[in-house]
Order: C-alpha cells, then sequence, then structure tokens
C-alpha cells in the first residue's frame, strides 16, 4: 500500500474513534445524543462557538483538552496525508515525464508514431514485438494514458508542432508514421517533418485516394490509404478464395517467407556494400551461378528508388540492395561468393 495512502487511512481512523469516544464520554456526563455531537464538532473543528453547557467538572475539562488535542491531532494528520498524496502523484509525474524525454534523447534512427488511434496502437505493438525502439506523438490525455501504461515512451503534444516533433527526436529518427484519421493534419506533419529531416523515411495514412498526390507533394516516402486495401483484401478473397485461404492459413499467422520456406524457397536480400565485386556488373550474373538458379524480383537503389522485375541488363551498384528468390540452401552460398570481410553484408528478410 502506498505510504501516503496508508497515512491518510490511518489519520481518518483515528478521527473517527476521536469522534465515537468523545461523543459517547459526553454522553456518559449526563449530555443528550444531540449536545454531545454538537459540543464534539465544535470543540474538535475550533469553530470558537460556546459550550453548550457550563463545564465545572475537572474531569470532563481534562477530557474536553484531550477531545481537542486528539480531533486536531487526527485530522491534521489525515490532512497532511491527502496534500502528500497530491504531491507526490506530480512529482512522481513530473520525474517521470523528465526520465522519458531524458530516453527519447538517446535514440537514434527510430520510429516515430503520430497518433495513438487504432492504426497507431497495432503499429506500436509490431513495433514492440519486433524490439525497433519508437516513440508516440499524441494529444489525447486518455490515449497517452494507455500508452504509457504500455511502457511506450510518449511525447504529448499536437504532431504538427515543429517542437513537439524535435522532443520526439525527428532529427535523429530514421522512420515516421503519420496515421491520425485526419487527412490534413497528415499532410501537414508531413510537411513539417520533412522539413525537419531531408532523410526521413515518411509513411502517411490516407483516407481518400485523392489524398495520397498532396501526401507525396507533402513530402511522404510511402502512402497507405486503409480503405482501399481493405477492399482490395475483400475482392481478392471474392475472386482467388483458394490462393488468398493458403496464405491466411494458420490464422494468418506465417509471413509470406515462412509460406515459401515450406516449399523450400525464399525470399531475401543482398545488399551490395562499399568494394562489393558486384558493383558495375549485370543482374543476370546474380541469376545463374554455377548449379544453383535465383530469381531477382526487384533492385532497390541507394536512393531508395525500387526497380521491379528489373532486366538482365540493368547494373548493380554500391549501396543497392538486391531482392531475391531461390533455394533455402543456396541462398546462403550466394552470399558467401561475392562476401568479403567488411566488404559485403547479408542479411534475411522476413517478409
Amino acid at each position: 500500500m502506498n505510504e501516503s495512502f496508508r497515512r491518510v487511512l490511518t489519520g481518518a481512523i483515528f478521527f473517527i474513534i476521536t469522534m465515537i469516544v468523545a461523543t459517547c464520554g459526553y454522553i456518559m456526563a449526563g449530555w443528550s445524543i444531540l449536545d454531545s455531537v454538537y459540543m464534539v464538532v465544535i470543540t474538535v473543528f475550533g469553530v470558537g462557538f460556546g459550550e453548550v453547557r457550563p463545564i465545572t467538572d475537572p474531569t470532563l475539562r481534562i477530557f474536553t483538552i484531550l477531545v481537542i488535542i486528539a480531533g486536531t491531532t487526527s485530522a491534521v494528520y489525515t490532512v497532511g496525508g491527502v496534500v502528500q498524496m497530491f504531491t507526490e502523484g506530480e512529482i512522481n509525474r513530473a520525474l517521470g515525464v523528465r526520465r522519458m524525454i531524458k530516453t527519447i534523447e538517446t535514440l537514434n534512427q527510430h520510429v516515430i508514431i503520430c497518433g495513438f488511434g487504432r492504426m497507431g496502437q497495432i503499429l506500436s505493438r509490431e513495433m514492440k514485438e519486433a524490439n525497433r525502439p519508437f516513440v508516440i506523438v499524441d494529444s489525447n490525455a486518455g490515449r497517452i494514458t494507455e500508452a504509457q501504461e504500455l511502457d511506450y515512451l510518449v511525447v504529448t503534444g499536437n504532431a504538427t508542432d515543429e517542437e513537439v516533433l524535435e522532443l520526439a527526436g525527428v532529427k535523429r529518427a530514421r522512420f515516421l508514421a503519420t496515421v491520425l484519421p485526419d487527412d490534413a493534419a497528415n499532410v501537414f506533419i508531413t510537411l513539417t517533418s520533412r522539413g525537419l529531416n531531408a532523410n526521413l523515411n515518411i509513411l502517411a495514412r490516407g483516407e481518400f485516394p485523392s489524398t495520397e498526390r498532396k501526401l507525396r507533394l507533402a513530402g511522404a516516402d510511402h502512402v497507405v490509404l486503409p480503405a482501399t486495401i481493405g477492399a482490395l483484401r475483400m475482392a481478392r478473397i471474392v475472386t482467388h478464395p483458394a490462393s488468398t485461404d493458403f496464405l491466411d492459413q494458420n490464422d494468418g499467422s506465417n509471413t509470406l517467407n515462412e509460406l515459401l520456406i515450406q516449399l523450400d524457397v525464399q525470399l531475401d536480400e543482398l545488399h551490395i556494400a562499399k568494394g562489393s565485386p558486384l558493383i558495375g556488373g549485370f543482374v543476370k550474373d546474380l541469376e545463374i551461378q554455377d548449379n544453383t538458379t535465383f530469381i531477382v524480383v526487384a533492385l532497390r537503389r541507394a536512393d531508395g528508388f525500387t526497380i521491379t522485375n528489373p532486366s538482365n541488363t540493368v547494373t548493380v551498384h554500391e549501396g543497392d540492395t538486391v531482392i531475391v528468390i531461390g533455394h533455402r540452401g543456396d541462398l546462403p552460398k550466394l552470399a558467401a561468393r561475392y562476401t568479403r570481410k567488411r566488404d559485403m553484408r547479408y542479411r534475411g528478410a522476413k517478409l
């Protein structure tokens, strides 16, 4: 039990006992119940009214003195506990905010989520499970409390405000996702964020297809239209029920890569680092190697531009990421063949 609450409870119990004992004492002295209660109240609270009856008996006078001391002490003790409880709460809240700000200041290459509504909550949960550092920005007190109870890092304020975004570390962040249900707010947040960090990868939510162009012009790298995605998903279920059920088997718990693994096929990424022997080569050089065959499904340039299904004559540049499909046992061989220490790194992507 909290110390301040225990103090309030103890003081209140002692105060009630004092009132009951004092009332009983005056009744035993021959006073009526009403007179006894009245006497106890004006005595304990010190309102300054005259005595109900003249107190000439020394014993009753000593009893009254004890009632004054006990009642006043218990009342002051209780009020002190209440004040302490509120003060401690405010202090702890202030210290908690300060600690949170200090933690946010240490983050780098993190994710900023603007809005903790339905989409924001799902996105936050996924970031938590993926162990990706993230910060939530929201102005709603209820949602802020909910996020804090989940031990999420939170910045309270309007995400359209530059100062609020700077508190969230927008200049050091790698991704910013603005998922508010208000398209105008998402456009403004995108525009403000792009002005604060030109290298920031911005993901924006749009309620209407017409908003996508505005979000792109404001600086969004990716635009997600939940309504459109939902409609296309439903259409896919209607037109291709078998393939959709296959991809959604096990209640949708399998990722595409996990389903491919069951077929002994895997989708992976190969990052072309500085000094790699693949720099300047062609895509066809990757697709056919000895007795192994790989399919290059996409090539992402260092500037973020993605070439889907690149032709065999497309050249590979430094900083590119090649997305390939091949047999599970062959993909590590592909990486090992072109890996030189400190020249190339290979990582698997779970898609």
